[in-house]
């Protein structure tokens, strides 16, 4: 069965920027658009063209520069902000202006100070008005996932009719929940006219941890474009993040059989390039893109990684960039990760003469945080000044080449799963025992 397309619709040069410190000048928003494209995005938001000259000129020259994607910028509900949008992105091979307003009643109340009414009707011809200068429209009801719903299904309506081409509905506190924000959806997809002519679009913030969820839900309600950003950065705690929407569905396409465009081998050089730019480093926990992703220290899960890393690893580091695994030599590793970074160093140990070895390698990392290179060539010289034998490795490296390819991260295998090639160790100890020392 032919599997449905998501678009991607990516805001890291617009929301994303908006998160404090993480401005950027024209070309580095060049420069991370180029990469946008190279990661495959069908739409990339350029800016905010009517906030500042330089945000007007970035959004500009990507839509001068950057051609396969449908480049988008933002817009108030007025006529000067879509004008001014309009002159930035009418260069674009696929432009695309994208209109918002609020129309949650605590918005409309203290923030819009209008009526529903007028609401209704700003939005209303907002679209036409932009309709009039771009083909494609998109439209967003800002703080949807709070407007009552009989309204929002009003408003929708009036947007479809007016000539909007995507109807966006943003969850821009981070309020909802999966469930709701799923019903929310198929209750617009019951109730307002014409919803079949356009496409839903989600647009989901993080304030409880929640913007990846929420948007999964909305796609299986029926959503087919998602909006997003690389590493996950926007206003507050963020929106919705790129690539843990994208190797969802690569990982569990028996969940959510749906399909993007992405080229996952560019996500982490965008994440890379992001934080570069942005001087705003990934949090290490972070999944797919943090640098603990994919870093092993617990014996047990450094035991069975170089056995098979299909045993703690859902998806290759290769699938999304990342160089490699990496096995960390911390106080929680095992004998049989602390062996082979030995071996590599040219250190080849007898059962006797790796349990000294560990002994001393526990007591070290028991004070260190991180156990490195330099740290264990100086417990090797400390166990050979007690005149234990410890040859150099050159003569027999007890291990395969499955097991460097393993520790070096080089897994064969298909993109997702990890190497069916077994890794074979000399007889150090048994496998329980070396199960049992992660502990």
């Amino acid at each position: 069965m032919e599997r449905a397309r998501i678009t991607l619709f990516d805001t890291t040069l617009r929301d994303g920027e908006q998160s404090p410190g993480c401005s950027m000048n024209v070309q580095e928003k060049l420069r991370l658009a180029q990469q946008l494209d190279r990661l495959g995005v069908d739409v990339i938001e350029g800016g905010f063209p009517i906030a500042s000259d330089g945000d007007f000129e970035a959004v500009q020259g990507i839509s001068a520069s950057v051609r396969r994607p449908v480049i988008a910028a933002l817009a108030r509900a007025c006529f000067g902000d879509i004008d001014r949008a309009w002159q930035a992105v009418q260069r674009a091979e696929r432009p695309r202006i994208h209109v918002f307003l609020a129309t949650s009643d605590i918005h409309l109340k203290y923030k819009l100070r209008i009526s529903r009414e007028q609401c209704l009707e700003q939005a209303r011809e907002a679209v036409r008005h932009a309709k009039a200068l771009c083909t494609d429209i998109e439209f967003s009801p800002e703080d949807a996932t709070r407007t009552d719903t009989a309204f929002l299904c009003q408003v929708v309506e009036a947007v479809i009719a007016a000539g909007a081409t995507t109807v966006n509905i943003p969850d821009t506190v981070g309020y909802t929940m999966p469930e709701e924000y799923g019903q929310l959806i198929r209750t617009l997809g019951e109730k307002v006219a014409g919803i079949g002519k356009v496409v839903i679009s989600t647009h989901c913030h993080n304030d409880l941890g929640l913007a990846v969820a929420n948007s999964l839900a909305g796609v299986q309600a029926g959503a087919r474009q998602v909006e997003c950003t690389i590493n996950g950065i926007g206003e507050r705690a963020g929106n919705a993040s790129m690539e843990e929407i994208v190797m969802a569905m690569r990982v569990r396409p028996d969940r959510y059989p749906y399909e993007t465009g992405v080229a996952s081998e560019q996500i982490y050089p965008s994440s890379q390039m992001l934080a570069e730019i942005t001087r705003i480093p990934v949090q290490p926990n972070k999944a797919i893109t943090g640098r603990n992703a994919f870093a092993h220290e617990a014996g047990i899960h450094q035991d069975g990684v170089l056995k098979n890393p299909l045993t703690y690893e859902i998806m290759t580091p290769q699938s999304v960039g990342v160089p490699d695994s990496r096995m960390v030599l911390g106080k929680h590793s095992g004998r049989h990760a602390l062996l082979l970074r030995c071996e590599q160093l040219g250190h080849h140990f007898e059962r006797r003469e790796l349990d000294e070895m560990y002994r001393k390698f526990v007591v070290l990392a028991d004070r260190i945080k991180k156990v490195q290179d330099s740290h264990l060539l100086e417990l090797i010289q400390d166990v050979m000044a007690e005149g234990k034998r410890i040859p150099p490795a050159a003569a027999a490296i007890p291990f395969t080449r499955a097991a460097a390819a393993a520790v070096n991260g080089s897994f064969p295998g298909n993109a997702l799963g990890a190497s069916s090639i077994p890794v074979t160790f000399g007889d150090h100890h048994s496998e329980q025992e070396d199960y049992l020392w992660g502990v």
